[in-house]
C-alpha cells in the first residue's frame, strides 16, 4: 500500500512540474531497500510517461514557451548523457550522499523563495 501512496504523491508532484523523484527516490531506497542507482533508474523510467502527460496538458493550456523549451531540452539531453555516465562511475554511497545534499539545497532554496514572495 505504501508503494501506491508514494506513486500517487510522486505523480501529483510530477504533474505540477516539481519532480516526483523527490518522493520516489527516498521511498524506494528507504522503504523498499533498493540501491541508489536502481532507485534513480526507476525514477528516470517513471519520469518519461509522467513528464509527457504533464507536458501535453501544459501545452494545451499554452503554458509552454516552445523555443526556449526546445533549447533547454537539447542542452538537457547532452548533459543527461554526461550525468548518466558520471552516476554510473561513482559508488552507490557517494550517489546517495550527493542526492541527499541536492534535496537539502533544493529545500532551503524553496523555503527561502517562499519567504521572499510571502
Amino acid at each position: 500500500m505504501s508503494v501506491i501512496l508514494f506513486g500517487f504523491l510522486s505523480g501529483i508532484l510530477s504533474g505540477m512540474g516539481v519532480g516526483g523523484g523527490m518522493i520516489l527516490i527516498p521511498a524506494l531506497t528507504l522503504l523498499c531497500g533498493t540501491s541508489q542507482h536502481t532507485a534513480q533508474t526507476v525514477n528516470l523510467f517513471y519520469f518519461i510517461p509522467t513528464a509527457l502527460t504533464a507536458l501535453v496538458i501544459h501545452i494545451r493550456h499554452k503554458n509552454v514557451a516552445v523555443k526556449p523549451a526546445l533549447k533547454m531540452a537539447a542542452a538537457g539531453l547532452v548533459f543527461a548523457l554526461a550525468g548518466a555516465w558520471l552516476a554510473s562511475a561513482v559508488s552507490d554511497q557517494w550517489l546517495r550522499r550527493a542526492f541527499g545534499i541536492f534535496i537539502v539545497i533544493f529545500g532551503i532554496r524553496e523555503i527561502y523563495g517562499g519567504f521572499r514572495q510571502g
